[in-house]
């Protein structure tokens, strides 16, 4: 049986990002159930917004090629995705176009996302906690070929939810947080069992 490999990260770029901690926290709920995890930052991956242009001169620049390389080495995704003006932000699907691309003419698009299980979460300002930008991505996901479990959460308020040491201050919610990441988790083992 392989044990299964999920990766978690926050769809913003910004260094204090509400929805870096909330994938922290869903991390680490995969973490209790035995899983390996792996939370990166898109911040730490300086690609340049999608172009074919760039690409046919170019090629894939090295930190697509990096990124696509470690979403290939994981079974299952936590994205924890912010909501800019009611849906992803750009950074989110910049990461996800130049991901789902093939690096020659032998490999199909999306070999390194179709056939993935993700678990989606979100925290914004407004009161609805992101909502309308998980309904986007879920539609995203799953035109990719991946499949995207049916519990999400979505924290409202999130400049006073959590704590400073990055947890929520709702214990209800830091555990359905943590409960993404345990399902996916589990439901990962049994997939790969």
């Amino acid at each position: 049986m392989k044990t299964p490999r999920i990766l978690a990260f926050g769809g913003s770029l910004r260094r204090d990002s509400y929805n870096q901690k909330l994938a922290a926290i869903a991390a680490s709920g995969g973490r209790e159930a035995g899983v390996e995890v792996t939370v990166l930052s898109l911040r730490d991956f300086a690609l340049p917004v999608f172009d074919e242009d760039l690409e046919a001169t170019s090629g894939m620049p090295e930190a697509a090629k990096r990124l696509k390389a470690i979403f290939r080495e994981h079974h299952g995704l936590i994205i924890a995705s912010p909501e800019y003006n009611s849906s992803i932000t750009a950074a989110l699907k910049n990461a996800i176009d130049w991901v789902s691309r093939g690096e020659s003419k032998d490999e199909p698009s999306l070999s390194a996302l179709a056939g993935k299980t993700a678990v989606v979460c979100s925290a914004s300002p407004g009161g609805l906690g992101g909502m309308r930008g998980l309904v986007h991505l879920r539609a995203i996901l799953g035109s990719i070929g991946i499949t995207v479990l049916p519990d999400q959460i979505a924290i409202g308020k999130a400049y006073e939810a959590f704590t400073p040491e990055g947890a929520l201050a709702d214990e209800k919610q830091q555990a359905r947080v943590k409960a993404l990441g345990s399902n996916l988790a589990n439901h990962l083992s049994k997939l790969l069992a």
